[in-house]
């Protein structure tokens, strides 16, 4: 299912013989860094912490981490189970506590109690990288809704917490940032305890399109190549495999798109470098985009995507919004193949020809 939304700028991972040589090696992970890495971790904590500190404009870029927070947090509705100890994995400013926090989640019910009251979260871990980000709103009133513990680690790859101790992992718009994401899910299913759920949302593969094709043939006009601009994201038919993988049961993966209006590229690409969003591509070009590619791509995005008698310029955040539960006793179970009662033929209305 993909849910469109219009929303303003200004809204919101030896055996051998004796006689022969070895015939044979097996492949081990070594110690340190993945074999494979796609962003440099480096870089994006330095973007975090350059965009947290100017707090006046990261907290007006918050518009996107905190709708997005918000719609993760109400599927905590459909959960009738309380969650006592809860992690926010990759927690930026703490969006998600704001929403836990936020007053009438329920759409249906005006007068409904907020989320930490109605799913009984009494401590919430909020884990960052940057210091910067992660205190940036610790003066704020929602602190004194919620018990909050914001601990800070080198590497959201590498979770320093015991096995089976959270009731639940939640994560807004982080993991896309991680080079080894099979080995961070199975890391999350090692520390949740038996039949408990990770619930995150990430960025998906369409996020941006428009930027990545304008931004390509602006470099092709102006430079006669192309060099990646905006960071490879996963797509969402490989997120059900990853989880899988990861030995996580009954996952449910839904997709939603918001769409933002900006004044022009520029206002976008300043609202990305202010929400800590910049391009993190391990041997990305050195240096900024030049004035040329920039004025070239300026015209070809309004040229190819902006929407008649529209003033501003649409940008597409695609959401992929995931649920999967760790195994435990008790939990529910599909039915073993065939063993249902009913033919299908006879509920689409087939039958002998």
């Amino acid at each position: 299912m993909s849910l469109r939304a219009f929303v303003p700028r200004t809204a919101l991972p030896r055996r051998a013989c004796a006689a022969v040589p070895a015939a044979r090696s097996y492949a081990v992970q070594t110690p340190g860094n993945p074999a494979l890495e796609v962003f440099n971790r480096k870089t994006k904590h330095l973007q975090k912490e350059r965009a947290a500190r100017n707090v006046e404009m990261s907290r007006k870029t918050d518009y996107l981490k905190d709708e997005v927070a918000t719609r993760l947090c109400e599927r905590l509705l459909d959960i009738k189970r309380t969650f006592p100890s809860v992690l926010d994995l990759g927690a930026n400013s703490c969006n998600i506590a704001r929403a836990l926090t936020a007053p009438n989640p329920d759409p249906h019910d005006p007068n409904s109690p907020p989320l930490a009251t109605r799913n009984g979260i009494r401590n919430l871990t909020c884990v960052e990288t940057s210091r910067a980000l992660l205190y940036r709103d610790a003066d704020l009133p929602f602190n004194r809704e919620l018990n909050i513990q914001r601990d800070i680690i080198p590497d959201l790859e590498s979770l320093p917490y015991e096995p089976n101790t959270f009731d639940a992992v939640l994560s807004s718009l982080s993991i896309h940032w991680i080079n080894d994401l099979p080995s961070l899910l199975a890391q999350v299913n090692t520390i949740l305890k038996p039949d408990c759920p990770f619930i995150a949302a990430m960025f998906g593969g369409e996020t941006l399109f428009e930027l990545r094709g304008s931004l390509q043939l602006a470099d092709l006009e102006r430079r006669g190549g192309v060099t990646p601009h905006i960071s490879p994201l996963a797509d969402v038919r490989d997120v059900g495999g990853l989880l899988t993988r990861a030995g996580f049961k009954m996952l449910t993966v839904d997709v939603e798109d918001i769409v933002v209006e900006f004044p022009d590229t520029f206002a976008l690409m300043e609202d990305l470098q202010a929400m800590g969003e910049g391009n993190a591509i391990l041997h990305r070009e050195a240096g900024p985009i030049s004035r040329d590619v920039l004025l070239a791509n300026e015209a070809i995005y309004r040229e190819l995507h902006r929407e008649e008698g529209a003033r501003g310029i649409p940008a597409t955040f695609r959401l992929i919004f995931m649920i999967g539960w760790k195994e435990g006793e008790g939990q529910a179970k599909p039915l073993p193949r065939g063993s249902g009662e009913v033919n299908l033929k006879d509920i689409l209305g087939g039958g002998s020809l």
